[in-house]
């Protein structure tokens, strides 16, 4: 059931209370139901998005060139940040959880193989096909293996979770969703245990408070840590104290580009392609192996290569001059692709003029690629998830993704400035570190040495090498991923949740969200803030057994591998 604001909830309290209806609050809804536990889900926005809901989600930088704008990634609306996710499903890796020489302040409380299990059900919940991502490349050979094109990142055909489920979320007799409830405090009793939590009508007008079983934080990385920083204001010593990890260690990734990949073998430009694979697109990125980032000490990394940048008419292409023109109008951009997207490829003023002659130039490519191109992105499914265009002389730009390292000093933290409903704002300092960069470019050294030792193709530089470590942190901007400020971890002197993410001085107080991770690897946090969902629910589903027939349960395991979404 989806209803607006809590016209006809009663005072009965529900199993389980959800804040947020993003991919980690739906999953964990939907696994939640199929055991037979009652779920009432609070969520800020409604079903469209609405200016006025998302200010609510303003935020202070002390520098803002670190950090994306709060409205390109935050989404108060039904489905949460799904509106805006591109799709893109990779799960962590193992060396994200074990410990590494060059990662301090990084430890899992758990092993890698503990949580992968739940990505099968996390990838159906998300659409993306079986959990599949290692596939042999049939051109890409070496005489070593410290770097491979055999790792495959998949696209969900349905990335927006409430109108993936939509039919399931509508019907349920067991999940209540209830729209324009923004969540503003929580209360506790003297133990600690959550009772109730305070919440506010989106535009202010109206103020509740709804009594708790059990409640799980599932609003996103920024949103979940703003809630329970705003609870630590009255009891400063909860969630490991002030100086505790509370809002700390705030990570997303390191990306950019620093040089252009030359393949010798033109069989790589067809594999690293975009392509379906088990019914949904997929795509291959070159990774090093574990005892690559072991021996050399490097973070974790993904790279794979790219189109020109839209926005320079230098390129001299027709088709990726227009996608310059349609992207830059706000409207029309904004209708085809997520904003943050929009303004990283079209934010920047280029002459347009030069854009139309490329078009007109390059007419015939142009109107012969343009009709199939958006058939296959926005009609057929699964949708293209984007563009990627072969070139002649098979040069492209080399993208990375690399895992920031967890820093203290990276962090959110309260202002003395409010919300319309009285909600502290965040200010928001992310740091990314020199030694962050400095992986970047010695990843790019071994990958460049792994090239030519294989035959596989050159990298090239875009700037000489004094200048490409201040490269990489120039284009260190980031927010979208959210990771690292509400921590898993073993004690609460150095996490704020436990490996069952619940609060260490809150026993039926949970959180899940990008922010639990206390790494950020090469991968979105996505698919594995899903599986982490899912893993909760057995938690749940164990402990609301016990509750119930304490004498009669010795052990419970839910199926969690048979996942029908």
């Amino acid at each position: 059931m989806i209803h607006e604001w809590l016209d006809g909830l009663d005072d009965s309290i529900h199993d389980i209370c959800i804040v947020g209806s993003g991919p980690a609050g739906i999953s964990l809804a939907l696994q939640l139901e199929r055991f037979g536990l009652s779920v009432l889900v609070l969520e800020s926005g409604a079903r469209a998005r609405e200016v006025a809901n998302q200010d609510l989600s303003s935020a202070n930088f002390p520098d803002s060139d670190m950090h994306y704008e709060m409205d390109t990634i935050v989404s108060r609306q039904l489905g949460g940040t799904s509106n805006l996710w591109s799709g893109r499903c990779v799960p962590f890796d193992p060396i994200d959880f074990a410990p590494r020489p060059s990662l301090v302040d990084g430890a899992w409380p758990f092993r890698y193989e503990e949580l992968l299990p739940y990505y099968d059900g996390a990838s159906r919940y998300a659409h993306s096909g079986p959990p599949i991502f290692s596939l042999p490349s049939e051109n890409s050979r070496s005489s070593d293996d410290d770097f491979s094109c055999a790792t495959l990142e998949r696209w969900s055909r349905d990335r927006r979770m409430h109108v993936a489920h939509k039919a399931r979320l509508t019907n349920s007799r067991l999940i209540d969703i209830r729209l324009r409830v923004t969540a503003t405090g929580l209360n506790f009793t003297e133990a600690g245990r959550v009772h109730s939590i305070d919440v506010v009508r989106s535009d202010g007008n109206e103020r509740r408070r709804i009594r708790v079983r059990k409640l799980v934080l599932a609003a996103g990385g920024l949103e979940t840590t703003r809630l329970l920083l705003a609870a630590q204001r009255y009891a400063p010593e909860r969630f490991g104290g002030r100086n505790g990890s509370l809002g700390r260690y705030y990570m997303g990734h390191v990306t950019g580009i620093i040089a252009e990949i030359e393949f010798q073998n033109p069989e790589l430009d067809q594999e690293l392609d975009f392509f379906i694979h088990d019914g949904v697109y997929a795509r291959r990125r070159f990774v090093p192996s574990f005892a690559t980032q072991l021996r050399e000490q490097i973070l974790n990394v993904a790279m794979w290569p790219i189109i020109p940048k839209v926005a320079d008419p230098g390129h001299g292409n027709g088709v990726l001059s227009l996608s310059y023109l349609a992207l830059s109008h706000e409207k029309l951009g904004g209708r085809l692709v997520a904003e943050l997207i929009r303004k990283r490829h079209a934010g920047l003023e280029a002459d347009r003029g030069l854009h139309l002659r490329n078009v007109l130039r390059d007419l015939p490519h142009t109107a012969a690629f343009v009709p199939s191109f958006l058939w296959r992105r926005y009609v057929s499914k699964p949708g293209l998830p984007g563009l990627f265009l072969r070139s002649p002389d098979h040069r492209y730009g080399l993208f990375y993704q690399s895992e920031q390292s967890p820093n203290p000093d990276s962090r959110v933290t309260l202002t003395s400035a409010v919300d319309r409903t009285g909600l502290p704002k965040l200010m928001i300092d992310l740091r990314i570190r020199e030694e962050d960069a400095q992986s970047v470019v010695r990843a790019h050294e071994l990958f460049s040495q792994w090239l030519h030792r294989s035959g596989q193709g050159t990298l090239s530089y875009r700037m000489p090498r004094p200048d490409r470590i201040d490269a990489v942190l120039a284009q260190a901007r980031h927010g979208s991923h959210q990771i690292g400020t509400v921590r898993l971890g073993k004690s609460r002197t150095t996490a704020v949740v436990d490996k069952d993410l619940r609060a260490f001085d809150s026993p039926n107080l949970f959180a899940v969200s990008s922010a639990v991770l206390p790494t950020s690897s090469q991968a979105n946090p996505t698919l594995t803030t899903m599986a982490l969902a899912l893993r909760l629910a057995d938690t749940l589903v164990r402990e609301d057994a016990r509750e119930r027939y304490p004498a009669a349960v010795a052990t419970i395991e839910p199926k969690r591998s048979t996942v029908q979404a």
